[in-house]
């Protein structure tokens, strides 16, 4: 089987990207390298249900060491444009990822983040070519998410931690106005008050 570093952003997101990977023929090694997830405790939650599952199906997982001071690096001046913040962080992440590879002799690189219908799969594509060829690496761009929804019902019945932003404290901010706004919408066309 061909080693492929496999960064992985949750558990949830990691279900379908490892089992595709592996029907591939790939035997994947995950790379848990998320310095953007903000609180700490986010982070930490999101790692242990990564680390579980993968346990539970014999998949190797690396730590790169928290350090949000990294992401804070890579997106300074970006904050109010989300789409190049998203950049920024997807390339260094991978970067992480890639560094990982490199330690370990491992020539390729995925990404799970594919599988969200919530990212800009041609921006991240772009960034994860990138960063591979600047690694020298391979790059395995897989676009996943038509498993998406499989991957939120296998989540479920797994009973796994689902987050509701996709990490960084800005997306958390995002986030929460969305379904504040939208909830004041709902409340508008029932003709209640928000």
């Amino acid at each position: 089987m061909e080693r492929v570093v496999l960064h992985a952003c949750c558990g949830p997101c990691l279900l379908e990207p490892l089992d595709a990977l592996r029907a591939e023929g790939f035997e994947p090694l995950v790379v848990y390298a998320n310095p953007n997830i903000h609180p700490r405790a986010e982070y930490e939650r999101r790692r242990d249900v990564l680390v579980e599952y993968a346990a539970s199906v014999g998949a190797e997982v690396v730590e790169v060491p928290y350090a949000p001071v990294l992401w804070l690096e890579a997106t300074a001046g970006l904050w109010r444009t989300p789409a190049e913040r998203c950049r920024a962080c997807w390339r260094l992440r991978l970067a992480l990822a890639a560094r990982v590879a490199a330690e370990r002799g491992i020539d390729a690189l995925a990404t799970t983040l594919t599988v969200s219908p919530y990212q800009d799969a041609a921006a991240l594509d772009e960034v994860a070519r990138e960063v591979a060829e600047q690694a020298g690496l391979a790059y395995v761009g897989r676009d996943f998410r038509s498993r998406y929804q499989d991957a939120v019902r296998r989540s479920k019945e797994l009973g796994m931690y689902r987050q509701k932003y996709c990490g960084c404290m800005l997306s958390e901010w995002e986030a929460a106005k969305a379904r504040a706004d939208r909830d004041a919408r709902r409340a508008k066309e029932k003709g209640g008050a928000p």
